[in-house]
């Protein structure tokens, strides 16, 4: 791995916005138009299936605008609670306005994520209301044990690496082994959990010509980790007993 930028030797401004990726910070100032990808400020890494030009930070009318100018992959875009959501497709930009913002990509089977901080947000994060008993109503799709298992198995090289930075995507048949199960049990688990997600309104679940598997799983791990559908205090359910394929079928 490999970082650059030019923005990390200017001096902090209150409209200045922070590029945090592995232990690493970046400095972006009104004026800089701050690339991410194979190459660029931030170069990430020499993964092949990464764009060379993916991201690009710059401040526009008062505002700092996230955009991806590369042509086939998508990000998932957070803000630090993990209540609000966005994909961010090819050609598309968004707008930065919390005080941390979460970025997760996934190309070919590595998955990264980084934080943008802004000292001067346009929104303040507030509290939600205690209203259903603390339960949150984000990521909130009902999953049996053993999907969630599934899950987590997929999640476990991110959910424990310490803080920012990159982690690889286990593939099906080594998170069906960590679990102890038949690569077509975690298929038809993988299987249902996306088809559920699908319905709910969640984009890239569904695979199509073109679709790699790779990609599925990739994208079920970043909604998974953006929305808090399992943290890493999950993890220990990793190693909790588990049902037979008779008794959860689902």
């Amino acid at each position: 791995m490999t970082a650059a930028g030019k923005g990390a030797t200017k001096a902090a401004s209150s409209d200045a916005l922070i590029v945090e990726f592995a232990g690493e910070e970046f400095t972006v100032v009104p004026g800089d138009v701050f690339t991410v990808g194979r190459e660029g400020d931030l170069a990430i890494d020499d993964n092949l299936f990464l764009h060379r030009h993916f991201l690009t930070i710059e401040y526009v009318e008062r505002l700092w605008l996230l955009s991806n100018v590369g042509s086939r992959l998508a990000a998932t875009v957070t803000d630090s609670g993990g209540r609000v959501q966005a994909w961010l497709a090819p050609g598309a930009r968004l707008p930065l306005v919390f005080a941390a913002t979460s970025v997760v990509f996934s190309a070919g089977p590595t998955t990264y994520d980084l934080v943008l901080h802004l000292d001067a947000p346009a929104f303040r994060e507030m509290q939600p209301r205690d209203e259903d008993g603390g339960l949150s109503t984000i990521g909130d799709v009902p999953l049996t044990p053993a999907q969630r298992q599934m899950i987590l198995a997929l999640a476990e090289p991110m959910l424990r690496r310490d803080g920012t930075g990159m982690s690889e995507l286990p593939t099906s048949a080594q998170a069906a082994e960590r679990l102890g199960w038949t690569l077509t049990r975690f298929n038809r688990k993988l299987d249902n959990v996306c088809d559920k997600l699908d319905r709910s309104g969640v984009p890239g679940m569904r695979g199509g010509v073109r679709s790699f598997a790779t990609n599925r799983r990739a994208r079920l791990v970043e909604h998974a980790i953006s929305t808090r559908l399992v943290t890493r205090e999950d993890l220990p359910l990793l190693d909790a007993p588990r049902p037979s394929a008779g008794e959860d079928d689902s």
